[in-house]
């Protein structure tokens, strides 16, 4: 589960940032933020971000937007289901 859960934060964190970059897409100087997510064998997954040296690619942020948020809502479904085996489980057991 707490593959899962750090995988949320991760894909939450690539969400803001992407957010963040569309945000300032007319400001001037801006530097987009980019977003890598990693694997640790601690940690589950992780991301790690850095200031990208050029401007915000509306083109690019959406899909990675689509993606984050896809990778949110299965890490969720995920974390629902072992809780409701884990009910099913606990009410043969009663």
């Amino acid at each position: 589960m707490q593959i899962n859960a750090s995988s949320i934060q991760a894909h939450s964190s690539w969400m803001n940032n992407s957010s963040h970059n569309v945000a300032n897409v007319n400001t001037q100087g801006f530097g987009a933020l980019q977003t890598n997510l990693e694997e640790s064998p601690t940690q589950g997954i992780t991301a790690n971000s850095s200031k990208g040296e050029g401007a915000t690619d509306l083109a690019k942020e959406l899909p990675e937007q689509m993606i984050a948020e896809r990778g949110i809502e299965a890490n969720a479904q995920t974390i629902k289901t072992y809780h409701d085996v884990l009910g099913t489980v606990l009410d043969l057991k009663a």
